[in-house]
């Protein structure tokens, strides 16, 4: 574990620094791991591409899951409410949710 008051730096390959465009995420779990699969669906394509895929630890899974969702309220704060298209709603996501939906689906 890193000293207190030390920083953690990155290194980034520029191919990776590039990003990969995704619109979709498709999610699912086991007891020991989140697999998360960014993908892009284009419009008049049959299927999506996945560009990337991320396996976690779940303590791993869940402390992306809070450092996201610090990071949409402070854009919202900066930005304005992020609008969801009509007739999507934004489903609610630990540790807030109150049903037993277990499906692996973003």
């Amino acid at each position: 574990m890193a000293e207190q008051g030390k920083q953690l730096q990155f290194n980034i390959d520029p191919d990776v620094a590039k990003g990969i465009y995704a619109n979709l995420a498709l999610i699912v779990h086991s007891p020991s791991e989140f697999i998360v699969d960014f993908a892009a669906m284009m419009p008049g394509m049959q299927k999506a591409n996945v560009g990337a895929r991320i396996i976690l630890a779940p303590e791993h899974a869940k402390r992306l899951l809070l450092a996201l969702q610090d990071n949409i309220y402070k854009f919202e704060q900066q930005f304005g409410t992020i609008k969801m298209q009509s007739g999507q709603q934004a489903k609610t996501i630990a540790p807030f949710s109150t049903g037993g939906n277990n499906k692996g689906e973003a």
